[in-house]
């Protein structure tokens, strides 16, 4: 299992956060729990469907992206260590990295989730790109409803929830070892963390985003999917819950990390404006690279390809 100590990722996220040359420190949360909501976000195992579960965000300039937290419900009395493992992806709003029309398994596909990730941007604890802490916020945490198994292809994909539940409420501190940089547009975040016994419920926080988080102009719900129902995802709240007048959730997260002024990665100019200040600010090329971790100068370079 890949793990840090909280220490560490107390100094890690400091050390970047107190770079002195970058443009400032960047911030995002959706909130604190708010009690309505666990819903499924696992890898697959001998007994289930690997489920997705993803929520919004926007990066208004190309950012640095560090750390990230989560929270989440797992079994009551089960050890922290009954987490093994999480990874976290990144998606474009649909129908970016998209390549087929809809395919009218579920009701709608604006506003969700590309079909697949931005695939150099996932990290994986047990590829060493992550290391993660997991502490107890509540020994006892109940939420009103959850989805876990009811994720259907239309026309059946109302199901209402499957009721209340009950566990530990922990939060996830992560940090990336290969951070993740990417340009400034509106993205999707999707954890999932792998339990040794038992399912890890993800949990919502409220929408419209209220203090302590960050709200943004053109917040969207959370959307959800198993590996039967990809490359499609459903809207837990309007497609899955339903009824009269269907809920809305945001999930609960945090992302930590540093921004990068003056360009976008792939607009004109942007290896004399993007690259020219990273090697400004690191000191040159190389050690811009390897304090970013990057592999080498030349996939630092390739930040700006379109």
């Amino acid at each position: 299992m890949r793990t840090i100590t909280r220490m560490a990722v107390t100094l890690i996220a400091g050390m970047w956060l107190a770079t002195p040359a970058l443009a400032g420190s960047f911030f995002f949360s959706s909130g604190t729990p708010d009690g309505r909501l666990g819903a499924l976000s696992q890898r697959p195992s001998a007994g289930g469907l690997e489920t997705e579960t993803a929520d919004d965000f926007v990066l208004t300039q190309s950012t640095i992206i560090t750390g990230a937290t989560i929270v989440g419900l797992i079994p009551s009395g089960a050890p922290l260590s009954t987490i093994g493992n999480v990874e976290v992806e990144f998606y474009h709003v649909f129908p970016n990295d998209s390549v087929d029309p809809p395919s009218g398994n579920v009701p709608s596909r604006a506003n969700s989730p590309a079909d697949v990730e931005i695939d150099d941007a996932t990290r994986d604890g047990s590829e060493g790109t992550l290391g993660f802490v997991a502490s107890v916020l509540n020994a006892n945490f109940s939420v009103a409803n959850t989805v876990v198994n009811g994720i259907n292809k239309a026309p059946d994909n109302t199901t209402r929830g499957e009721g209340e539940a009950n566990g530990e409420e922990v939060e996830i501190d992560i940090i990336f070892s290969l951070p993740v940089i990417l340009p400034p547009d509106h993205y999707f975040f999707r954890p999932e963390a792998v339990l040794t016994d038992g399912n890890f419920l993800y949990l919502s926080a409220p929408r419209p985003i209220v203090a302590p988080g960050t709200p943004f102009m053109g917040d969207l719900q959370a959307w959800i999917r198993n590996s039967d129902l990809a490359p499609d995802w459903l809207r837990i709240g309007t497609d899955i819950i339903g009824g009269a007048t269907p809920p809305t959730f945001n999930m609960t997260f945090s992302l930590t990390g540093a921004s990068l002024p003056r360009s976008r990665p792939g607009r004109e100019n942007c290896h004399g404006k993007s690259v020219s200040t990273v090697a400004e600010q690191f000191g040159g090329l190389d050690a811009a690279a390897s304090d970013l971790g990057f592999v080498g100068v030349d996939a630092l370079r390739e930040f700006c390809q379109p």
